[in-house]
């Protein structure tokens, strides 16, 4: 499932900005699912809540503050990087080796980022795995954001400030429409990563941001596919 990206609206890009999971990955891998578990019994071991509860709560946290963390730290002050570690105490091993994926990133003209609202170490572990963490010139991590997430407005500037990212030459990756709004507005082409044969019910709500999609340029389930076919005219 794709709208065929036209080449030449890349023509101009100077900076590719990917976020991390569920978009550099394959939704279906569930990497992102592991650290779900994780927050989940994080929520629960903190409030002493069964898991049905604590599971409710965290999805009340993601949709109020952006993410689990900052609901946490905003409602119960917790130690972030305690919070990082143990959630993304994970096995690696589910995310596949994507050389394809490497091949296309490596050969966009210009710079390449990865960013996430997790962390750098999650990041770069996961980068590794897939064996394209060297494709890319830096993460910007939710460390760097000042443990603000996306889709916050902040984030983003502090990104384009730190790189000195021209936002009309940048391309931003997402699997979320809610954060392609802020680069839609800033002047970015913005691209929705979509589960592979997506469907409408494939995701819980909160995750499908119909609101959002005239943030949207384009949507693919094939991020190597809609990569290669911009390449062919740059």
């Amino acid at each position: 499932m794709t709208n065929a990206p036209d080449p030449s609206r890349f023509a101009h890009v100077t900076d590719w900005v990917f976020d991390l999971d569920n978009t550099l990955y394959p939704h279906h891998t569930n990497l992102f699912a592991q650290i779900d578990v994780k927050m989940t019994a994080y929520v629960s071991e903190l409030l002493q809540l069964s898991r049905d509860d604590a599971r409710k709560l965290q999805k009340e946290l993601y949709r109020e503050y952006g993410t689990t963390m900052n609901g946490l730290i905003q409602r119960h002050n917790i130690d972030p990087d305690d919070f990082l570690n143990k959630v993304h105490d994970i096995d690696y091993s589910w995310v596949q080796p994507d050389p394809e994926l490497g091949e296309a990133i490596r050969a966009l003209p210009g710079r390449k980022f990865i960013f996430t609202n997790g962390d750098r170490k999650h990041a770069e572990n996961t980068a590794r795995q897939l064996g394209i963490l060297d494709d890319f010139d830096d993460i910007f991590d939710i460390v760097a954001a000042g443990l603000v997430p996306k889709p916050a407005r902040e984030p983003y500037d502090k990104f384009m400030g730190i790189h000195r990212v021209d936002a009309p030459n940048a391309v931003m990756f997402e699997d979320l429409a809610r954060n392609l709004s802020v680069p839609k507005q800033l002047g970015m082409t913005t691209v929705l990563i979509v589960p592979n044969n997506f469907e409408p019910t494939f995701s819980e709500i909160w995750e499908q941001d119909p609101e959002h999609e005239d943030d949207v340029d384009y949507v693919t389930d094939d991020l190597s596919a809609f990569l290669k076919t911009i390449l062919q005219e740059l």
